[in-house]
């Protein structure tokens, strides 16, 4: 089910009206290429990226505390313009209360392991998601990948509805679809 507005993005055209994306929340599953995207994306729009991951954990991959991580977000977000990327259902609500724009990429979950798994093998002992925390493969997180579809997308649409009145969502199903988009940012800015 996709949440209440979704718009599914086409190749013919940026759905999503990029010139008005300000305060963007890029969600989906792990190995989606969330980071790679906004990065790219806040390049092309020229708005500060934050990645969550590098806040929330903290060196030895200890969590940061639920309450300060609600508040640490509020602060990370206060700002007129950015992107944000990472999911943290338990805290959705502070980005997407926030956010014009949500950007799910809902890359096939076959695709998303095998890039999960990827990244934990080629990166392994190297500190790519935060700093003192070196990447390692761990099986939990190879399921959770692979069951996002089933378990975490639905609490994200639930989440996406909740705040539908004001965000422009843009979900984006395949690879092509995503440099199509970034294609049309690219196109819209020029």
């Amino acid at each position: 089910m996709r949440p209440l507005g979704a718009r599914s993005f086409s190749a013919g055209g940026v759905d999503g009206r990029p010139g008005r994306m300000r305060r963007i929340a890029v969600v989906g599953s792990g190995g989606a290429g969330k980071s790679t995207f906004a990065r790219e994306l806040g390049r092309r729009l020229g708005l500060a990226v934050i990645h969550l991951d590098e806040h929330h954990w903290r060196p030895g991959w200890v969590e940061t505390p639920k309450a300060e991580w609600r508040q640490l977000q509020g602060e990370l977000i206060a700002g007129e313009s950015w992107i944000v990327d990472g999911n943290y259902g338990g805290t959705l609500d502070v980005r997407l209360s926030r956010a014009d724009t949500v950007i799910i990429l809902a890359l096939p979950r076959v695709v998303c392991t095998l890039r999960a798994l990827w990244r934990a093998l080629s990166n392994h002992g190297r500190e790519v998601q935060a700093p003192g925390c070196p990447e390692r493969l761990q099986l939990e997180f190879v399921r959770w990948v692979w069951r996002y579809p089933i378990d975490s997308r639905p609490r994200l649409d639930q989440a996406i509805s909740a705040f539908g009145s004001h965000l422009e969502v843009i979900e984006l199903r395949s690879r092509r679809e995503v440099r199509s988009f970034l294609e049309g940012v690219d196109r819209e800015r020029s």
